[in-house]
């Protein structure tokens, strides 16, 4: 550790730039979960007040003095943990100083109020009332990646805000390599005359919500530094010591609930699992959201719907719910795993999510380069919905309503779900070699075992390696799509006989 140095000034700086950046996170946290309705304007105006103080501290011109002089002092130290926080701080720096305080503070402002305007609009299946907001979001991230760009394309400008390394051209290379086995598979397990029977019948809230907690605990969340609450659209939010979740019910459908808390689960697991040295510095955080991701799909598909862990949820619903209108455990597995045409991205099969992904990515992709406008949006994602999915989109609220993204702002976040489950398929190659025991205790409702192994092996590290390098450590080889695409004609070749 280097003290009375310019290294140690710059973490005590970014200590509080941390700290203020988690209370404004917080806020947000509020506004999807507990904020009254009518509040909407004034919390936009709070958020973009939060930004403008973050962003100053961010943009601080002493910051480039301490860096020169912290790169030069740690130069000699050999020390990977000093040299991984600087390069953190070298990356904001340097993009943040390229975009205007104004248009910072004026994307929080926008994107806070848009939020509220997306989720009135998608209650009343109302697309005119959002156009106008959305069209004002996409003006402001064009605007900011152009500030950013510096001879790159606008997309991947705004990809480096989730996914460091990756541009829109390797991310497209690996989607046109997925898409034919994906679409293959889809054809074969909807055409075979092995068809699982859907769960039916009527699962009350405040049971779903209970079970959700067992869940859970199951995958080892620890609700001393957390919490389960209801949302819009799931999420998760917060670091260390204060990482939160959130679902949502249907009452039909108690696989949405169900299935979102565990996601959820493996996003803030991943923020609970970090180096608690790493508290309040850039390393604290996940390494970007295609890792992050990695650990929420690998939690609620590989392990949460796997054969052996949805034998135990089979018995915990018969439990509460009364006897279920599937015969058996194994009729159950197969429900849960059903493959079925339908509009919604965070409810889809694993066979199908992907495809749902390249969809929004060539969408937004045209949005931010100023080939599609918001206007001619709702036609070209039903067109193309209806190309790719073989299904008409009936209302926008299933349609380009369903996701809350665009309305945050988050161009080049979608990308991320797909390099997730690519992580995810990679890091359960390796889980099984590692721990081969691991669906004996998933069999008794216990994932720890297997989320331990995740924890020691790539949550621990927050954001010490670059993303691709954290994956490849834990695994072993560089990351790739062939254990996913494997892993699914595997899995789903099983269920459907095919």
């Amino acid at each position: 550790m280097l003290t009375n140095s310019a290294y140690s000034e710059l973490m005590a700086f970014q200590r509080e730039t941390e700290a203020l950046s988690l209370v404004a996170e917080r806020l947000g946290w509020d506004q999807e979960t507990m904020m009254p309705r009518g509040s909407g304007d004034q919390r936009a105006e709070e958020m973009s007040a939060m930004e403008g103080v973050l962003h100053a501290r961010r943009t601080d011109p002493r910051i480039a003095d301490w860096l020169e002089k912290a790169e030069a002092e740690t130069a000699t130290t050999q020390d990977p943990v000093a040299a991984a926080q600087l390069r953190h701080i070298r990356r904001s720096y340097d993009r943040m100083t390229k975009v205007p305080a104004r248009l910072a503070q004026e994307l929080a402002r926008v994107t806070s109020k848009a939020q509220g305007i997306w989720a009135e609009a998608r209650s009343k299946d109302d697309i005119p009332s959002f156009l106008p907001v959305l069209e004002e979001v996409i003006g402001l991230r064009q605007e900011e990646a152009d500030c950013l760009a510096a001879g790159r394309s606008r997309y991947d400008a705004l990809i480096d805000d989730y996914e460091p390394g990756a541009t829109a051209e390797s991310i497209g290379a690996m989607f046109d390599r997925m898409r034919p086995r994906l679409v293959a598979l889809r054809e074969k397990v909807l055409g075979a005359d092995r068809q699982p029977k859907a769960l039916s019948g009527a699962f009350p809230k405040e049971a779903q919500l209970k079970l959700s907690r067992k869940l859970a605990d199951a995958f080892g969340y620890d609700w001393s530094r957390g919490r389960l609450d209801l949302a819009v659209h799931p999420f998760s939010s917060g670091k260390g010591d204060d990482s939160r979740i959130t679902t949502r019910v249907v009452e039909t459908d108690p696989f949405n609930c169900f299935y979102s808390t565990i996601h959820e689960v493996g996003h803030s697991c991943y923020e609970q699992g970090i180096d608690p040295a790493y508290r309040l510095t850039p390393l604290g955080a996940g390494v970007s959201m295609g890792v992050h991701e990695s650990q929420s799909r690998i939690y609620e598909n590989q392990l949460g719907r796997g054969r052996a862990f949805t034998g135990w949820l089979f018995d915990r619903m018969a439990e509460t719910f009364g006897p279920l209108n599937v015969s058996d455990a194994e009729a159950f597995y197969a429900s849960v795993n059903r493959v079925q045409p339908g509009y919604i991205r965070t409810e889809s099969d694993e066979v199908q999510y992907n495809l749902h992904i390249m969809m929004r990515f060539d969408l937004e992709r045209a949005l931010v380069s100023g080939d599609l406008v918001p206007k001619d949006l709702e036609a070209a994602w039903n067109d193309r919905f209806k190309a790719d999915f073989g299904v008409a989109v009936d209302r926008p609220r299933n349609g380009i309503l369903q996701d809350v993204h665009w309305s945050c702002g988050l161009f080049g976040y979608f990308p991320t779900y797909t390099l997730g489950n690519v992580y995810a398929g990679c890091l359960m190659q390796a889980l099984v070699k590692a721990v081969p025991d691991y669906e004996a205790h998933l069999a008794k409702g216990d994932a720890r075992p297997a989320t331990a192994w995740l924890q020691q092996n790539l949550q621990v590290h927050g954001g010490l390696y670059e993303p691709e390098e954290v994956v490849a450590r834990a695994c072993g080889f560089a990351p790739s799509e062939g254990p996913l695409l494997d892993y699914l004609d595997a899995k789903f070749g099983e269920i459907y006989g095919v």
